[in-house]
């Protein structure tokens, strides 16, 4: 059985090694899209990688930075069979990625792994016990140093792989299948900039989970509030009745959120306020929060009451120190997808077909998903197979990503099944 999948995706091992390898940080504090050169760079080469392929319709728009492409239906013109999409983001996490060094564990023992023996770095099986769910397989891990750049570069190889197996088998039969690979989506802006007509999918899907199993319709809604404290900084001998130290207030205000609503001491359709950022001095202070719900209506309650307590401590003033801004960032998929759960109940019979369980718990969390899901998309999010992202215990395996492409393969051929029947 191993065999039968390492034939099915044969450069995959090759592909994501190559792929991970390049460093495509995303930067926060960027103004160019993407937010930094080397996702363009990496967007161009694999722009130069899927026309050689032969991949139609595949364009680069420098506007929205999304690299799109067609792997056109071999269905009779007039073919009922929707089209359908699949996306990735080529950007990787807020951690080190110079000079990654992919390290490949072939027929995994389920001990302990050593990263990087010169720096005694070690991924140790106590505390990442998930790495016994993989003796056995091809295990792949960074050296230690960096970050692996699986979240994102196994889903986008499983999604070209798979196709690359279509191609290469032109009797499978399926409709149109386009591919969306975007940047920026560690930071938040990727998406919000795509130009969802330029994938003309009746639903797509995001590989942008973790383990195997996982698929993911329901989201936070979530916000950000952008709170600006203005002190009196005066000396300390001078500063009674005159000073208002912003720092102190800034504790306040932190106190005068509710004590429990906080992401370590909530779970599952729970919502909470987040302290994210915080900085300045007694003249000053800048702070970030983020507000998350499930609930529609519980998400617009959090927002208002957040101003309330705003309100309410500058009402402790005798001129407001405080200024607050509330933006929205994404919204909870499932408002859209309840509508219509198509997209939904495929991946789950996909999942089934190929011996997957679906994993599917509320997603304490959004993805690029919920922004094109509201731009007229349906996209619910499958998984990847990494786990330990966003730092130097990232790994995945061989195993899961060709689990990955199965999927991606199985979904094809019911949209295309389901329609003939």
């Amino acid at each position: 059985k191993k065999m039968t999948l390492i034939n099915m995706y044969p450069t995959m091992l090759e592909r994501f090694i190559r792929y991970a390898k390049i460093n495509t940080r995303s930067d926060l504090k960027s103004t160019t899209i993407p937010t930094t050169k080397s996702q363009w760079e990496f967007l161009e080469m694999l722009r130069s990688e899927l026309v050689e392929y032969g991949f139609t319709k595949v364009e680069l728009d420098p506007e929205d930075s999304y690299l799109v492409a067609l792997l056109p239906s071999n269905l009779e013109e007039g073919s009922a069979v929707p089209a359908i999409g699949f996306i990735a983001h080529v950007d990787t996490a807020d951690f080190n990625a110079e000079n990654i060094n992919p390290q490949i564990h072939e027929n995994y023992n389920g001990e302990d792994v050593v990263l990087h023996p010169e720096k005694n770095l070690v991924m140790t099986v106590s505390e990442f016990p998930s790495l016994k769910n993989y003796i056995g397989e091809t295990l792949i891990t960074t050296d230690g140093t960096t970050l692996l750049g699986a979240d994102d570069k196994a889903g986008l190889v499983s999604v070209l792989e798979a196709c690359l197996y279509l191609m290469a088998h032109p009797e499978i039969p399926h409709g149109d299948i386009w591919l969306a690979f975007g940047p920026d989506e560690e930071i938040g802006k990727g998406a919000h900039r795509f130009k969802a007509e330029r994938m003309p999918a009746k639903f797509a899907y995001t590989l942008d989970s973790g383990v195997v199993g996982k698929l993911e319709y329901e989201t936070f809604n979530a916000a950000r509030a952008v709170v600006t404290i203005h002190g009196t900084s005066v000396h300390p001998g001078q500063a009674k009745d005159v000073m208002v130290n912003a720092l102190a207030e800034a504790a306040k205000l932190f106190a005068r959120m509710p004590e429990e609503e906080v992401p370590e001491r909530t779970s599952g359709y729970e919502g909470y306020f987040m302290l994210s950022k915080q900085s300045g001095d007694i003249g000053k202070v800048e702070l970030e929060y983020i507000i998350r719900d499930h609930s529609m209506e519980k998400f617009e309650e959090r927002k208002a009451q957040f101003q309330q307590i705003v309100d309410a401590q500058n009402a402790t003033y005798d001129v407001p120190h405080i200024e607050c801004t509330i933006y929205d960032e994404y919204y909870n998929m499932y408002e859209i997808l309840k509508d219509d759960m198509t997209s939904v109940e495929v991946a789950i019979a996909a999942y089934k077909e190929c011996g997957i369980t679906p994993d599917i718990q509320p997603f304490r969390g959004g993805t690029d998903g919920c922004i094109i899901t509201y731009k007229g998309i349906p996209t619910p999010n499958l998984f990847t197979g990494a786990e330990n992202l966003h730092g130097q215990y990232e790994f995945v395996t061989l195993e899961s990503m060709q689990k990955a492409s199965d999927v991606v393969l199985k979904i094809i051929e019911l949209v295309q099944r389901k329609t003939v029947e």
